[in-house]
């Protein structure tokens, strides 16, 4: 079983030594079609601008493998390193996100099994200590603790839009994305 605890410890120190935050790590899908998807942002932008994500990932493929070939197999199987910006609408992860965020709308789905709510929508009141206070459409003003929070993200608004620094598209135009359309097995040399 992977141990996500451990190598989301090992991105995030990857990433502070960047001088980024991490925002979020999920190991999602299942066989040969896994991802490991790290979001992180640069505190001055709230975002990470391609060559930063380039950077971030390079780093983190070489503490991964580094670790991997000293202690063994660290991510179990096949997956694809996703490294990206949290973008506008962004997942809520952090007490410090619930915080900046006020006054934004928000969704909010609770872990399996939370009563009495499954899932939350409105306005984000805040943060205190660890429980989060939202205006949600159907119940008015709801608190829930923060543990109990399995996913949450900011929803796509003007204000919002409003509210966030324009897109940083420098470098975009480095990337070359040309694909190499020769089948494998014609590659292959005798």
């Amino acid at each position: 079983m992977t141990d996500m605890a451990r190598i989301t410890a090992l991105i995030e120190t990857e990433a502070n030594a960047l001088g980024f935050d991490l925002v979020r790590v999920r190991l999602s899908g299942t066989g040969e079609e896994r991802t490991l998807q790290v979001m992180a942002e640069d505190p001055a932008t709230g975002q990470l601008v391609m060559g930063q994500c380039a950077t971030l990932s390079r780093a983190i493929s070489a503490q991964i493998d580094a670790v991997e070939e000293a202690e063994g197999e660290l991510v179990e199987g096949a997956y694809m390193l996703e490294v990206g910006s949290p973008g506008i609408d962004r997942p809520l992860t952090r007490p410090k996100d619930y915080a900046q965020w006020v006054g934004h709308e928000a969704k909010i789905a609770m872990v399996d099994g939370y009563a009495p709510y499954r899932r939350l929508s409105g306005p984000l009141i805040g943060i205190e200590g660890d429980q989060v206070s939202i205006e949600d459409r159907k119940d008015g003003a709801v608190t829930v603790p923060l543990s109990a929070i399995n996913y949450a993200q900011l929803v796509l608004t003007d204000k919002l839009i409003a509210a966030t620094q324009p897109l940083d598209t420098t470098g975009v135009d480095e990337f070359d994305e040309t694909f190499d359309e020769t089948p494998v097995e014609e590659k292959v040399e005798d």
